[in-house]
């Protein structure tokens, strides 16, 4: 059963696994910062390599932005290990092998079968402010995600 979260919504709260053992909350993430939560298709593809990167790579400005990134997809931990340790990640991948997360999200699937690639960008109040749903445009997640950022920062 998976329900639709809209921008001005709730974020809701979850817990899964970090590869090192650790549980991951999302609360306790936004008790201080911002969160770009992506949901992605498959480590160690194109395109999901391409995003993984280039959130890799504009991360310190995440940072300066107060915010965390956070990747999901239903690979195992194990895989997310492997993904991180090939290309450097320095956010965090979490696996939600029974989609439960991405359920939660309801984040779609292309064709029934794809897992989507979709980014939310929640505030520190747990506000979902972003929702960018694009299985071809790895990039433009990241780009748009950044210009988000700037906007919640500014307003304050």
């Amino acid at each position: 059963m998976s329900q639709k979260i809209n921008v001005g919504d709730k974020a809701p709260d979850f817990e899964l696994m970090k590869p090192d053992g650790t549980l991951f909350r999302l609360r306790d993430q936004l008790k201080d910062k911002n969160v770009v939560l992506y949901f992605y298709p498959k480590d160690n593809t194109p395109g999901c390599t391409k995003q993984a990167c280039e959130f890799r790579d504009q991360y310190e400005v995440f940072k300066e932005h107060n915010a965390e990134v956070v990747g999901i997809s239903s690979d195992s931990s194990a895989s997310h290990e492997s993904f991180e340790r090939s290309f450097q990640l320095p956010f965090t991948l979490l696996s939600d092998q029974q989609n439960k997360v991405r359920n939660l999200f309801g984040v779609p699937r292309k064709f029934g079968i794809i897992p989507g690639r979709v980014t939310y960008v929640i505030d520190k109040n747990g506000t979902v402010r972003y929702i960018f749903n694009s299985l071809t445009k790895p990039l433009e997640h990241v780009k748009n995600a950044l210009e988000v950022l700037q906007t919640i920062n500014t307003a304050k």
